[in-house]
């Protein structure tokens, strides 16, 4: 199978270094660019994130949707708010008007203030718990052509029974680095999704999941999210990468109010600020001083080199048994049309086999 590649989709621009943050909150037309454009550069699929304050996602990924004719949606969505039988039927509805283009990517919560805005003041352990009765619920209710019962720690249902259900499997994405994360993905997760650590970080990280996953008798696939900011040459990129740091070092307090986010807690974050701490570069190009800036803010850390470098960089992902290459920039409509070169060169040395270490400057 080739490479996945999975964008960013927003419905206003906003980033690290973008000042321009005023404006509804729900611009359909700047939707529309950021999704065609990623179509347009060979995207599979845009991540639709989710906060307690980010518009409905569900709206949101039917118009990416409509508005295209090949681009999945990665969609996110955090148990607990929804019963799962409804968010079953929700999702198995919007697949049925855009076959095969959906995914469901479970986002358990790792900040207990994000959760609270919402009304869930349940502890992070007690969320992934919950999560594990709620995807059980979720396969159920899109695999069964009888009525079913379950009885579980969060839900109970009677005779559920939905009248749609997918023609295909609806794949189950998951992330978190912590231990209760890694034994519900294990067991749910058809993709397992990890921020941008040093290979040595990944391979570790690919082992746990594989070795929880396997009682279950399952064989995840395996995603890894990162920041490339490449360019003609290796002296440009790093000069690009300057003026980002710079400008996310200004708007850091900004930064904090918009998306009013605590990622202290999270393992994820900390792995990330951990590896930041050892140095700015590992491996290759892999650079971590945004990540050290933000507070390892969700997906933070970034490849850094010509376009020929980080497509080498990503191939060296691969290599590992990783699938599914999530990428986004910092200038997210331009960097989505360029990165269609990226798109097109790991595709091509995956493709030939390439071994990693080959094709780049």
């Amino acid at each position: 199978m080739p490479v996945e590649f999975i964008g960013i989709a927003a419905t206003k621009p906003f980033s690290e270094t973008d000042t321009q943050t005023t404006g509804p909150a729900v611009q359909p037309a700047y939707l529309r660019e950021l999704a065609l454009a990623h179509e347009e550069s060979g995207f599979d699929r845009v991540l639709v994130a989710h906060s307690s304050a980010s518009p409905d996602g569900f709206t949101v990924a039917d118009q990416i949707l409509t508005h295209t004719s090949r681009l999945g949606v990665l969609l996110a969505h955090r148990p607990g708010f929804v019963s799962p039988t409804l968010a079953a039927r929700k999702f198995a509805t919007l697949d049925a008007f855009h076959p095969g283009r959906v995914a469901l990517h479970v986002i358990t919560g790792g900040d207990d203030a994000d959760q609270a805005r919402d009304g869930d003041l349940s502890d992070k352990p007690t969320r992934y718990r919950r999560t594990d009765d709620f995807l059980q619920v979720v396969r159920r209710t899109w695999e069964s052509t009888e009525p079913f019962d379950h009885t579980g720690e969060f839900y109970t249902v009677k005779g559920a029974l939905s009248g749609v259900r997918p023609r295909t499997p609806i794949p189950i994405y998951f992330g978190g680095a912590s231990p209760d994360a890694v034994r519900v993905g294990g067991r749910h997760a058809d993709v397992y999704a990890f921020w941008g650590e040093p290979l040595a970080g990944i391979a570790e990280r690919i082992s746990q999941v594989r070795a929880a996953a396997e009682p279950y008798g399952r064989t995840p696939a395996f995603s890894v999210s990162l920041r490339p900011i490449p360019a003609e040459t290796e002296t440009a990129a790093w000069e690009r990468a300057a003026d980002i740091l710079r400008l996310t070092r200004e708007r850091v307090g900004d930064l904090r109010r918009e998306f009013n986010l605590d990622h202290s807690a999270q393992e994820g974050s900390r792995r990330l600020l951990d590896y930041a701490a050892q140095g700015d570069v590992h491996d290759k190009r892999l650079w971590t001083a945004v990540a050290k800036v933000t507070g390892a803010a969700g997906n933070s850390t970034a490849l850094v080199g010509s376009y020929e470098q980080v497509a080498e960089s990503l191939v060296d992902y691969t290599t590992l048994g990783v699938d599914t290459l999530l990428i986004r920039g910092f200038d997210p409509p331009a960097d989505a049309r360029a990165y269609s070169r990226l798109v097109t060169l790991v595709r091509e040395q995956t493709d030939r086999g390439v071994p990693a270490g080959v094709g780049g400057g």
